[in-house]
C-alpha cells in the first residue's frame, strides 16, 4: 500500500505539473513581455527628449540668428542716419530705412525674450537699452537739441562701443547654442 500511495502522490504531482506549466509558462512570458514593453517605451521616451531638445535648439538657434541679425541691421541704420543727419541729408526714405530696422528688431528681440537663456537675455536686454539709447541721441540730434554728449562725434564712438557689446552677445548666444570655441562673457555692466 505504500508503493501504491507513493505512485499515487507522484501521478497527483505530475498532473498538477502538468497542467501549471502553461500557466506558469504564460505568466513567465506576460512577465518579459511587460519587460519588454517598459524598455520600448523607456527607448521612444527617450527618443522623444532627444527629438524635443533637437527641435529646441533649432528653434534657439533660428531665433538667435534672427535677433542677431536684427539687432545688427538696427545699429547699421542708426549709423547710417547719424551720418545723413551729419550731413543734413535726412529725407522720407532714409527715416522709413531706419523705423524699419527698430521694427525689425523690436520683433527679433519680443521672440528672442521669450526663448533665451537667462545669460543670453542679459546680453539681449543690454544691447536693446544701448540701441535706444543710440537712437534717442540720434533723434535729439536731428531735431536740433542733443544732450550733453549727444555730438556727432560722441554718438558716432557710442554706436562704435555698441558694436563690442553686440560681440558679447554674440558670444553669448553662441555658448548657449553649444559652440566649443567661446568663452561667454558676462554682461557689459556686470563687469
Amino acid at each position: 500500500m505504500g508503493g501504491v500511495l507513493l505512485a499515487l502522490i507522484a501521478a497527483v504531482f505530475g498532473v498538477t505539473g502538468t497542467l501549471l506549466a502553461p500557466v506558469l509558462s504564460q505568466r513567465s512570458q506576460s512577465k518579459a513581455l511587460a519587460a519588454d514593453f517598459e524598455r520600448q517605451q523607456q527607448a521612444a521616451r527617450a527618443q522623444w527628449q532627444r527629438e524635443q531638445e533637437r527641435a529646441e535648439l533649432e528653434h534657439r538657434r533660428t531665433c538667435y540668428v534672427a535677433a542677431n541679425a536684427a539687432f545688427r541691421r538696427y545699429r547699421v541704420q542708426l549709423m547710417n542716419h547719424l551720418w545723413n543727419v551729419h550731413r543734413g541729408a535726412v529725407d522720407d526714405r532714409v527715416s522709413q530705412d531706419l523705423e524699419d530696422a527698430r521694427q525689425a528688431h523690436h520683433l527679433a528681440f519680443a521672440e528672442a525674450q521669450m526663448i533665451a537663456s537667462v545669460s543670453v537675455l542679459d546680453h539681449l536686454d543690454e544691447v536693446a537699452i544701448a540701441l535706444s539709447e543710440g537712437y534717442r541721441k540720434t533723434k535729439d540730434l536731428e531735431e536740433g537739441h542733443p544732450g550733453p554728449d549727444g555730438s556727432f562725434e560722441e554718438i558716432e564712438a557710442y554706436l562704435r562701443w555698441l558694436w563690442e557689446r553686440w560681440k558679447d552677445m554674440r558670444n553669448a548666444m553662441r555658448a548657449d547654442l553649444g559652440a566649443r570655441d567661446v568663452v561667454a562673457e558676462p554682461p557689459h555692466g556686470a563687469r
